[in-house]
């Protein structure tokens, strides 16, 4: 009801929502790495998503045939990037020295919602207004902010951080710029087709990672905690990332990808929250900057 006095259509709700469930990745992802490594845990999350998905799918059959007549670029395209961008998030989450350095590198993973702004200009030929370089700087800068906890920000800083660990932190840009090439792509070669290729992304990057993790074994050990995280996580990511395939096939891909502005804020909160770290004034103010950066980014593209 909500979403018809707003005037926005089912597909781009559904994006609010992936937006939303996103929102636990980087605590849950950490948690579970933790306990049995980031390869396992991906593999163990985006199988059990898999299953989910593909038991929907196979159950609706048409959906299969549907899946099969859908474009090549679409399903081989957006599948390598889908695969790069899950695969690289979950080994820079689990390669963070500590829980303090998931949010600092949960930073260089939140460029993609302002990639995805970018990369529209070119990839679905948007134009934008002057807004934009204030809108987008301001969201970087909230950005920065909410997942440093308002340290010190300077070139220095930011090298000494980077240097520290700079394989989980070039991995975080990678996912960033994926995922954002991965949004527009799927527009531009999927179109409004009603079905998508999400179930076979999911369940591809699962056997994927279990294949890296047999070829190399990671200390741990299972217990029910780690089943339960692994559950929720499975399917919140599973419907995520459908939700998410749906908005930018068929919703407003710019009001989406703008309010993602607000999946930092979010997550930052959910972690420090589920992994105990303490936050700092600089959250608050950075949710302030991220949700003004967000409104002009919006703004700017026509």
């Amino acid at each position: 009801m909500i979403f018809r006095t707003l005037d926005i259509n089912r597909s781009t709700a559904l994006g609010f929502c992936a937006i939303l469930l996103w929102s636990t990745t980087v605590a849950l992802a950490r948690s579970i790495s933790e306990q049995i490594g980031p390869l396992a845990a991906g593999a163990s999350v985006y199988l059990t998503g898999g299953i989910i998905l593909s038991y929907n799918l196979i159950y609706r059959e048409r959906s299969i045939k549907r899946l099969i007549k859908l474009p090549r670029a679409y399903i081989f395209g957006c599948g390598a990037l889908f695969l790069i961008y899950t695969t690289t998030l979950f080994l820079a989450l689990g390669l963070a020295l500590n829980r303090q350095q998931t949010l600092e590198i949960g930073l260089v993973n939140y460029l993609w919602p302002t990639l995805t702004i970018l990369f529209s200009l070119f990839i679905l030929s948007k134009r934008a207004g002057f807004l934009l370089i204030p809108g987008t700087l301001v969201a970087f800068f909230g950005i920065v902010l909410v997942l440093t906890q308002g340290t010190s920000i300077s070139w220095d800083s930011f090298s000494s951080n980077v240097s520290s660990n700079p394989v989980a932190y070039g991995l975080g840009l990678i996912a960033a710029v994926s995922w954002g090439l991965y949004s527009n792509l799927t527009r531009r070669w999927a179109d409004s087709n009603n079905v998508g290729a999400v179930p076979l992304f999911v369940m591809v990057t699962g056997f994927t990672m279990l294949f890296f993790c047999l070829l190399h074994p990671e200390e741990g050990a299972w217990n029910v905690r780690v089943v339960a995280e692994v559950t929720l996580l499975g399917l919140a990511t599973a419907l995520a990332y459908v939700f998410w395939d749906i908005a930018m096939r068929k919703g407003d891909i710019v009001l989406v990808a703008s309010c993602s502005y607000f999946t930092p804020f979010l997550s930052t909160a959910v972690s420090c929250i589920y992994l105990q770290v303490m936050p700092g004034i600089g959250l608050w103010v950075g949710c302030i900057l991220i949700i003004a950066g967000s409104f002009l980014s919006w703004r700017s593209i026509e």
